[in-house]
């Protein structure tokens, strides 16, 4: 078998094992939570993948470089909280919004510099920003929630098309339309692949790595961002503490999708299959009334089960 028809192989296995944990686990739900495939729960459920469906996409590609980003979930809690204050001190609903995405596009660019020109791990770089990011979502409102702004804010994710299906749905579609583009019909998007298979052959054959690295960061930063914007439009309620391990959950999205934490392998139109099977997981067992302690643990050892999965199919490669 060459090797193009073992990629192909591979990628059907990852879609087939993909969905067969999707129905087994929809099937549970189902016969445990008697809501589970009402319509209404349907779309909450997508509506929730939104949200980390958009941070994911920054996440892959930070990963598909080889690198690591865990300053999103921070990044969607500063900008709740900074875009609830300019909506209450009277500023518009789009110049505001523009300020979060050059915040969230600042933060990102922060990140990247340190990664690739301070050549400051990827892992400390965006842990640090983490904290302190989070922080600043702390003093700017003296820790407190931000509620008393325009609701028109809400527009953003209440919308839905034909009165049943959510915007959200447009925004996934769009964006990773034109991502997945990029990534495959792009010099920027074979770089990106060529950076996380081999910096240093990257680097030997012309690309110019460092801005490739800054590119992907200064991305992620802005997904988060307007992650952040749909939070806010969705909940009417800005809390310093939103967003907390939204990181996490976008890692473990792009993982389940098959993005390889090595780098330079995976497919970004996998990481919304893998948004909405965690956003699946979630509601189920809250439907199934499981404590919040537990679901943290179920998730967790869902993402070491998929990063697991992913070294053993690398293994099995070489």
């Amino acid at each position: 078998m060459n090797t193009k028809h073992k990629i192909n192989l591979s990628n059907w296995m990852i879609y087939i094992g993909m969905v067969g944990i999707f129905l087994v686990f929809a099937i549970v739900c189902s016969a445990m939570g008697k809501n589970f495939l009402n319509l209404n729960n349907i779309m909450n459920i997508i509506n929730q993948a939104s949200i980390n469906a958009i941070i994911a996409i920054g996440a892959s590609l930070v990963i598909l470089t080889g690198g690591i980003d865990l300053s999103v979930g921070s990044v969607v809690g500063f900008v709740g909280i900074f875009l609830a204050m300019n909506l209450k001190a009277g500023m518009s609903i789009p110049l505001a919004i523009l300020l979060c995405l050059i915040c969230g596009v600042a933060i990102g660019l922060f990140n990247g510099i340190l990664v690739s020109y301070g050549k400051v791990p990827a892992f400390i770089t965006t842990l640090g920003s983490m904290q302190a990011v989070r922080g600043l979502a702390q003093i700017i409102n003296g820790g407190q929630a931000v509620s008393g702004f325009p609701l028109e804010i809400g527009a953003v994710m209440k919308t839905r098309f034909f009165g049943v299906v959510p915007i959200g749905v447009l925004y996934v579609a769009v964006f990773y339309t034109v991502m997945v583009l990029i990534l495959s019909y792009t010099k920027f998007g074979r770089r990106i692949y060529a950076i996380g298979g081999n910096a240093h052959a990257a680097r030997l054959s012309g690309i110019k790595v460092k801005r490739i690295e800054v590119s992907v960061y200064v991305l992620s930063g802005a997904f988060a961002a307007f992650a952040g914007v749909m939070l806010l439009s969705r909940l009417l309620y800005a809390d310093p503490s939103a967003g907390n391990s939204y990181e996490m959950d976008a890692i473990a999205a792009a993982v389940i999708g098959g993005i390889s934490m090595s780098g330079g392998k995976g497919r970004l139109a996998n990481t919304v299959v893998g948004a909405i099977i965690l956003a699946t997981l979630t509601n189920g067992l809250q439907i199934m009334n499981v404590a919040t302690y537990y679901q943290t643990v179920i998730t967790g050892l869902v993402i070491i089960i998929a990063v697991f999965a992913d070294k053993q199919k690398e293994r099995k490669a070489e």
